[in-house]
């Protein structure tokens, strides 16, 4: 079949049949916006909170650990599962449901009198964030079109960049606020009230629109996918209980697992059945693969500095969450300000805008390593600034157009499932990347007995140097689009797939 003329059928989420644009769509996206900001915060976030909840609740460290790890791997986990069943039945009725399930866990962690409840109800919000996810991007799809649809996904990339970036800004903010032994309670306290207020919008604003599947599930794929990530994922989350040495044979398995899986999901399109991720999304969509590709290695080396650099900011220059969140703000600043103009740009540009963007983040970071290893340290946080400005710039051109890139061809009535294989390669990317660049700076910390400067160097710079191979894929996939004589995304108008109103 030949790549980028599958259409995926025709069914009820596919078709011409409303091509007036939701009068509501803009507002509807700011509340998923809003839902899909806190979800993401929450994945870093925490972090700061760590010691004042291993103080106040008597736990040991492995067992604290466990309170961002199971969030991250619940999320992961259910991602695929959760944007297969919003397309089969209505993206409105699981994102609401969700972000239920959302408030109710943030307030159950919040009151939590033990270590092991806050570790139940944190995995039990990583399931309902992981289920509101996939929602956001399928939604995108189905309410915008054209030009409008770069702008919303500008918008959608620039909350992506954004909350991984504040998380240590704000939960250091909330630390000094909440002053006292129990203050780490707001860190989910916080999420009550926003996610009570986006509830009620929802349901005022999310389109009430027939779903485009059929409702059934695949069950043997959704075992076979999930087994494949937990393999793959738990040693990465428990690498700092030294799970990466002790469960390392869980790579082969994970690996076997994930061909079962394209095996079976092969065998169900084959049969006209309904796969969990349908094989045609990387063989007969243009874009997607290679999008899907660019982005697990982008995150890689993007959610691996964040914890980098808290490290050599609170341990080695001694400065409190909050500062340590402040040094970094130019980062998410950049990246903010570039994602909203980038997705007005994609249009014109195509992949040439993320080449651009990953060339600005290599030379961002890799002078930021270098200024971190050669500045003095009482001016180091100064002298980075500019250079994290630049990489922030250049990751703002790098998430929001790749998103649109990566699923401007995927079929409306699959944009769940789609949404949220791209985002489970953003999550095992980011768990590959806090696992692997931490270690890095660990190790030189141990060889050159606390040389945070020489850590904080190579691994930054081991970060740039990851995005290395995404720019390579990105070079490829500009030279096969100029080659084909596609420069720049194609005009919506040619894909009736992609019509905003259908899904």
């Amino acid at each position: 079949m030949d790549r980028g003329t599958w259409t995926g059928g025709r069914s009820r989420g596919d078709g011409p049949a409303k091509d007036r644009p939701d009068p509501n769509r803009w507002r509807a996206l700011w509340v998923t916006l809003v839902a899909g900001f806190m979800i993401l915060l929450d994945v870093t976030i925490v972090a700061v909170a760590l010691p004042s909840m291993q103080r106040d609740l008597d736990a040991s460290p492995a067992a604290v650990q466990w309170v961002v790890s199971g969030y991250a791997l619940a999320f992961a986990l259910t991602l695929v599962t959760a944007g297969r069943i919003g397309d089969a039945f209505g993206r409105r009725r699981v994102f609401l449901l969700a972000l239920a399930a959302f408030v109710v866990c943030s307030a159950a962690a919040g009151a939590a009198p033990t270590v092991a409840l806050l570790v139940v109800a944190r995995l039990a919000q990583g399931v309902a964030a992981g289920s509101l996810a996939p929602q956001n991007s399928a939604l995108i799809q189905q309410l915008f079109r054209g030009a409008e649809r770069g702008r919303a996904f500008g918008l959608f990339g620039a909350t992506v960049g954004v909350s991984s970036a504040v998380g240590p800004v704000v939960g250091g903010l909330i630390l000094a606020l909440a002053e006292g032994p129990q203050g780490w309670r707001w860190i989910f306290y916080v999420n009550v009230p926003v996610g009570i207020v986006a509830l009620l919008l929802g349901s005022r604003l999310l389109p009430r629109v027939a779903p485009g599947g059929r409702g059934r599930l695949d069950p043997l794929g959704v075992v076979l996918l999930g087994s494949a990530i937990l393999a793959v994922m738990l040693p990465l989350v428990l690498a700092e209980a030294d799970g990466v040495r002790r469960l390392w044979w869980l790579f082969p398995v994970g690996l076997l697992l994930l061909a079962g899986f394209a095996a079976w999901e092969r065998r169900v399109a084959a049969r006209a059945g309904e796969p969990l991720l349908d094989p045609r999304l990387l063989t007969g969509t243009r874009g997607y693969a290679t999008g899907a590709s660019l982005a697990a290695l982008y995150f890689v080396g993007f959610s691996g500095v964040w914890l980098v650099f808290a490290l050599f900011f609170q341990n080695g220059l001694g400065y409190s969450p909050l500062r340590s969140g402040l040094a970094v703000t130019p980062f998410a600043v950049g990246s903010a300000t570039a994602a909203a103009v980038a997705g007005r740009l994609v249009d014109r540009l195509g992949r040439l805008l993320t080449v651009w963007g990953l060339v600005a983040v290599m030379a961002g970071l890799g002078t930021t390593a270098l200024v971190l290893w050669l500045a003095p340290e009482d001016m180091a946080a100064w002298l980075a600034a500019p250079a994290l400005l630049v990489g922030g710039l250049g990751s703002g051109c790098v998430i929001s157009p790749n998103v649109t890139m990566t699923l401007r061809e995927v079929p409306v009535r699959m944009a769940g499932a789609a949404g949220g294989a791209l985002q489970t390669g953003q999550r095992v990317g980011g768990a590959v990347g806090t696992a692997v660049l931490p270690g890095l700076f660990y190790l030189v910390l141990n060889a050159t007995h606390d040389d945070y400067q020489g850590a904080v160097a190579l691994s930054v710079g081991s970060g740039a140097a990851v995005m290395l191979c995404a720019l390579a894929v990105a070079v490829v996939d500009w030279r096969r689009d100029r080659s084909d004589g596609r420069g720049h995304c194609p005009p919506e108008a040619s894909h009736s797939h992609t019509h905003a109103s259908q899904g």
